[in-house]
């Protein structure tokens, strides 16, 4: 807190035998103000029970961040009338948002004690407007947002009320008795709001402030508003936010969106302080400052795309997602999760997941740039392999003999990438997971995102590990949504959400070289062609990688898809799958409805 400070008492000769001066104690109760000592500026007062309690909740509703102020004069009334002090104070409450006024208190000399002047507590020692029974209150005044819009202009989200279920237990009474009738009615709207969470959610605010049991939807209010609207310590602010009229729909994503545009409406926000009587309705306003119009927001959704790939991931009983983006401009045309996916958060953008067979296509673009082999070189493919001393197995122990490189590719031959990533330097694959967008950081307004990591592999059994994606690597669906763009595109194309916002990241990696590239892509394609993928040969023409990526004891499997289809690209994950084939069924349910 920032405080000016002012000139203190100062003790001398004889100054204080009668106590402290008219000019000593308005100075020290606005010091004491001003530095947030409530209970100090009190004692200067000749009530200071009542002082301490106004001067309290005056700072608890204003919140300032600093405050100021200056004694501008000391002096009696037309010369011999009552004491009084003028001073100047100044309220910031951030933002540029400063409440400044004169103020005035009056000064009475004690006749009784060790004698000296108090503050004749009132009111008006605070704002001279203010009377008995009121109090100030500051409120951040918000303009609506806009409609949030996605691609060809579809309307994703409304402005739409939002009630706030506020629970102070300072005003409550029997604060557990108000929680057993809270949690009973808004567990009828969310089963998790229960006596105990309530209880639980009290003790961890701050004191002085509210605890907010929940937000509801305008209709979800109105079922329970008869059992709590008149519980004591409660109460129930409304503002206008961002929803989608389907809640289930875009839940993880448009949640994002919609905070970044909250708090751009925060920084445009006025503000405004007012007089309210005890029941807090305004009796005079006292500052008004208006907010900037709210700006219209575009995602770079698509509402097709959104809707294809939620309806294919709704069905699944384990935590499913789906990413997709546009390869040509990294737009973000769908973040799609089914509830148990939702249940974690946002695994699809953050979630770190070793990435399995799909990893290939790093291994690959690696040892296609190396120069060390072609797309049709032979290459052996054995049902096993040991690497100092671990056993590299194929999936059900297959094997192919010597086949092309593309042939093991679209088979997804463990062995034969395994023995790649043990020939190529340690660096091979972190510098082409890079260029292909894993482990670039991203900071893209709208969401938060983590690609992926991809360590140097400090063992030959961790080389031939992170070669087929069992090692030490990890990926997010959102990484390999990137990566799979970045081989559609030739380059890594910078992932965007809302449109006009430009998304920062730590590394602009070079692109593959197109040789590779050439050679890389066919081999995706036949992954769909003859090989692990051959569910999609009615499709389109999708070019793409399967992945089972055993985790824990390895007794599990997650399962992956990930390719792209013209300017689509995509990735899919259903964890504990146990393989890849519901991630491909998964796939062309989505690409089946996708434009």
């Amino acid at each position: 807190m920032v405080v000016l400070l002012l000139l203190a008492p100062v003790a001398g000769c004889g100054v204080f035998e009668q106590g402290p001066s008219a000019d000593d104690v308005a100075e020290s109760y606005l010091q004491s103000v001003a530095a947030g000592d409530d209970a100090g500026a009190a004692q200067q007062t000749t009530n200071p029970d009542a002082a301490r309690r106004a001067l309290e909740s005056t700072r608890r509703s204003l919140s300032p961040e600093s405050v100021r102020t200056t004694v501008k004069d000391v002096s009696a009334e037309g010369g011999d009338g009552p004491v009084r002090a003028t001073f100047d104070i100044a309220w910031d409450f951030g933002n540029n948002q400063v409440w400044s006024y004169e103020g005035s208190v009056r000064l009475q000399e004690q006749e009784q004690g060790p004698g000296g002047w108090k503050v004749q507590w009132e009111p008006s020692a605070i704002h001279p407007e203010l009377q008995e029974g009121q109090s100030l209150r500051f409120d951040a005044l918000k303009a609506d947002p806009q409609p949030l819009r996605g691609r060809n202009g579809v309307e994703l989200m409304r402005p739409q009320t939002l009630v706030s279920v506020a629970l102070d237990p300072a005003a409550a009474g029997d604060v557990s008795a108000v929680a057993g009738e809270l949690g009973s009615a808004l567990g009828q709207v969310d089963p998790r709001i229960t006596r105990d969470s309530i209880l639980s959610g009290v003790n961890e605010t701050p004191d002085g402030q509210a605890y907010v049991v929940a937000q509801l939807r305008a209709e979800d209010y109105d079922r329970v508003r008869g059992q709590i609207s008149e519980l004591p310590g409660v109460s129930f602010p409304a503002q206008s936010k961002l929803l989608a009229d389907d809640r289930e729909y875009g839940t993880q994503v448009l949640s994002g969106i919609a905070q970044h545009v909250d708090e751009q409406l925060e920084r445009n926000a006025g503000w405004s302080v007012s007089i309210v009587d005890a029941q807090g309705a305004a009796v005079q306003s006292l500052q008004e400052q208006r907010p900037k119009p709210a700006a219209p927001v575009t995602t770079t959704l698509s509402d097709q795309v959104q809707r294809a790939a939620e309806q294919a991931v709704d069905p699944v009983p384990q935590a499913a997602m789906v990413v997709a983006m546009q390869p040509s401009s990294g737009d973000v045309l769908a973040v799609a999760q089914n509830q148990p996916a939702d249940a974690q958060g946002t695994p699809a953008l953050t979630g770190q997941y070793p990435p399995g067979s799909t990893f290939k296509i790093v291994t690959a673009s690696a040892a296609l740039s190396s120069g060390r082999v072609t797309a049709d070189a032979p290459v052996d493919c054995p049902r096993s392999k040991v690497f100092d001393g671990r056993t590299v197995p194929n999936d059900k122990d297959f094997e192919l003999g010597t086949v092309p490189l593309t042939q093991a590719f679209a088979r997804s031959c463990n062995t034969t990438f395994a023995q790649l990533g043990v020939d190529l330097p340690p660096n091979a694959l972190p510098d082409a997971a890079q260029q292909l967008g894993l482990g670039v950081d991203f900071v893209m307004p709208g969401a938060t995102t983590i690609t992926g990591k991809v360590p140097p592999p400090e063992t030959t059994t961790a080389k031939a590990a992170n070669a087929f994606g069992q090692g030490t690597v990890l990926a997010s669906p959102f990484g390999m949504a990137l990566a799979t763009s970045t081989v559609a595109n030739g380059r890594m194309p910078s992932p965007t959400l809302i449109e006009g916002t430009e998304t920062q990241a730590d590394a602009q990696p070079e692109p593959p070289p197109q040789r590779t590239l050439d050679q890389l892509r066919p081999m995706m394609r036949e992954v769909v062609r003859s090989g692990t993928a051959t569910q999609l040969q009615g499709s389109g023409d999708v070019a793409g990688k399967t992945g089972t990526a055993q985790y824990g004891d390895g007794e599990r499997s997650h399962g992956w898809f990930v390719g792209y289809r013209g300017d689509l690209a995509f990735a899919v994950l259903i964890t504990d799958a146990g393989e890849s084939g519901p991630a491909v069924d998964l796939a062309k349910d989505f690409l089946d409805s996708a434009p």
